[in-house]
């Protein structure tokens, strides 16, 4: 059994080929470059947040994890998206073509887009 404990935690090392830890208060965002069965890397981004339960003497800790897998053919698109929201951020903008109506937040979307989403 210990043998078997030891060969999946091998072959799962060998599927990440770069790793980087970004520590930001109670949180931890893991930027790993992995690669599938067909030799394709692609980036899982994990989000790990520290969770306390309970106020007593011995109160228990643990993690929420949450994970985005981008493939090669998505990155472009992806890094677009996230700069224009960081500059929009940065320059404060309070209005903007992309902003989320009312409608999109609450989850009416016209039939011609596709919107997912995903809870882990």
């Amino acid at each position: 059994m210990e043998d078997l404990r030891k060969k999946s935690t091998t072959e799962t090392d060998k599927e990440i080929v770069f790793s980087k830890a970004i520590k930001a208060g109670k949180r931890i965002y893991y930027l790993d470059v992995r690669k599938n069965r067909k030799d394709e890397m692609f980036l899982a981004i994990t989000e790990s947040k520290k969770v306390v339960n309970g106020e007593s003497e011995s109160p228990s800790v643990s993690f929420e994890k949450h994970k985005i897998f981008l493939y090669k053919e998505d990155l472009g698109k992806f890094m677009e998206g996230i700069n224009e929201a960081v500059n929009f951020i940065n320059e404060g903008n309070s209005s903007h073509e992309d902003v989320v109506s009312a409608d999109e937040a609450a989850g009416h979307y016209s039939s011609d887009e596709i919107k997912i989403d995903i809870d882990f």
